[in-house]
């Protein structure tokens, strides 16, 4: 995990990465609990059988779940030490281009977009894309927006 002392510091490195996270597992498991979080029980989350005959051979994880996971994969991906508390300020443009097939070991990778000062902090507009092992397409890219107070 990259630690930036100060929220300044991210200011002069708009355009470039500024962290990688660590992995996370999708097991069915995972699946199933954002199936009954969300009462989305789609057959081809939910219905091992059924989706090993359908389109992707297997169960996939549903879209929102996999964007559910940008919040873990900020923790572990990089921090400001000076920040006392972020906050999830929306998101533009979520794209989905491939599946994530159960059993899959994602990871987000951080560039940042913007920075913005604002009142006690910073907004910043950063592109997470979110990579599954193993493949060479994105399985979700999306716009975060993050409120960071001092």
């Amino acid at each position: 995990m990259h630690v930036f002392e100060r929220l300044e510091e991210l200011s002069a490195l708009v355009g470039r990465e500024i962290g990688v996270s660590d992995w996370i597992e999708v097991d069915q498991s995972r699946i199933q609990a954002f199936a009954d979080a969300t009462e989305d029980q789609q057959w081809i989350h939910t219905d091992p059988a059924r989706a090993a005959a359908g389109p992707f051979g297997t169960p996939i994880a549903h879209g929102f779940l996999t964007l559910s996971l940008l919040p873990r994969f900020y923790e572990t991906g990089f921090r400001v030490a000076e920040v006392r508390m972020g906050l999830n300020y929306g998101l533009d443009r979520v794209r989905f281009p491939a599946p994530v097939p159960v059993g899959s070991r994602l990871r987000g990778r951080f560039t940042l977009k913007r920075f913005e000062a604002i009142e006690g902090g910073a907004q910043m507009t950063v592109e997470v894309s979110v990579e599954r092992e193993g493949s060479t397409k994105p399985v979700c890219v999306a716009e975060s927006l993050t409120r960071q107070f001092r």
